[in-house]
């Protein structure tokens, strides 16, 4: 039986004077190209040469050696998300992505789970990031934001409801969702809301900010806000809804349209008419929420694009003594449909 010979006897790694050579260039131009230098003019011709010998050989830029020479990576950190954030969200994020990738940066998301703020800026500051884009869920401090820039990160931006004091902060206010929920509702004439939150771990981030501004839409009014929980599945809202008539509610305000949905067809399967005896909203106007029987109103989330925030990712890292600036990331608006 013949015995697999050892990769590096066979197939040394390819290097870029291979590249040069293949190419009839320099080392420098091959760099420049491969490193989407713009500041040296380089002939499309050329680059496409490059690029055709580099594919070849199957050479590829080593990062930490580029890091080293530039004296900082490309590498933007994106936290992994501990919960699921719903389709409005991933979209942001996957746009998000794209759009740094297309700036020329490597987008590296990092798994977090079960770290606080300072030990979350420790763990990520190892790795040299150009920037951090912390999504809210962990909490970061001005001294871990501080530990951050002292390994070479240029850029440290916070999305969530608070500014970090040293961080550039995009603000997602979510009491804005639900006080124009609550508005909405109280505008079209009920009286006694229920506002739904999840029961899953970790999405209070978002619903607890929601239930107080559905509360202080209410309090103006003096409508009635009664706090509900429900489990994303179809045996947690049927219970719900079992004992619905039992709580005196005439509207409810759902987390967003999934939770939304979910109840509305227990409450159908129940007999409870809707929008007749309650009425029922949710929240990030999701497709289907228009394809159903009645359809669903909801709350309209206009987020900034993911591309405005790669460009101030980039602007940041360009110029890192910025003043660090707070830009609100997102507004609500209610859409009406047949369900309120």
């Amino acid at each position: 039986m013949s015995q697999t010979p050892k990769q590096s006897a066979e197939h040394p790694v390819p290097t870029s004077a291979d590249v040069a050579r293949l190419a009839g260039v320099s080392r420098a131009t091959v760099s420049y190209v491969l490193n989407n230098t713009s500041a040296v003019r380089i002939s499309e011709p050329t680059r496409r040469r490059v690029r055709e010998a580099a594919e070849e050989l199957g050479y590829v830029p080593h990062a930490a050696a580029r890091s080293l020479r530039a004296g900082h990576t490309r590498m933007v950190l994106l936290p992994a998300a501990h919960v699921p954030v719903g389709p409005l969200y991933s979209r942001f994020f996957n746009e998000l992505q794209w759009a740094l990738r297309r700036l020329d940066y490597t987008v590296v998301q990092y798994g977090s789970l079960g770290l606080d703020g300072d030990e979350a800026a420790r763990a990520w500051a190892e790795l040299r990031p150009v920037a951090v884009v912390s999504l809210g869920e962990v909490a970061l401090t001005p001294h871990g934001v501080g530990v951050l820039k002292r390994s070479g990160a240029k850029a440290v931006i916070t999305l969530g409801p608070e500014r970090v004091e040293g961080a550039h902060s995009l603000v997602m206010d979510q009491r804005e969702v639900g006080g124009c929920a609550a508005a909405h509702l109280i505008g079209r004439g009920y009286r006694n809301i229920g506002v739904l939150m999840p029961d899953e771990p970790g999405l209070e981030l978002f619903s607890r900010p929601r239930l107080e501004g559905a509360t202080e839409a209410a309090m103006r009014t003096g409508a009635r806000i009664e706090p509900l929980t429900m489990s994303y599945d179809e045996e947690s809202a049927a219970a719900l809804a079992a004992d619905w008539r039992g709580l005196g509610l005439d509207a409810v305000y759902a987390y967003n349209d999934e939770y939304a949905m979910l109840l509305m067809r227990a409450l159908q399967d129940e007999g409870v008419a809707i929008p007749r005896e309650t009425a029922v909203m949710g929240a990030d106007d999701l497709l289907l929420g228009k394809l159903l029987r009645p359809r669903l109103s909801t709350v309209q989330i206009d987020l900034v694009t993911g591309q405005r925030l790669a460009g101030l990712v980039d602007r940041v890292v360009r110029d890192p003594g910025a003043e660090p600036e707070r830009h609100d990331l997102m507004r609500a608006r209610a859409v009406h449909r047949e369900s309120s």
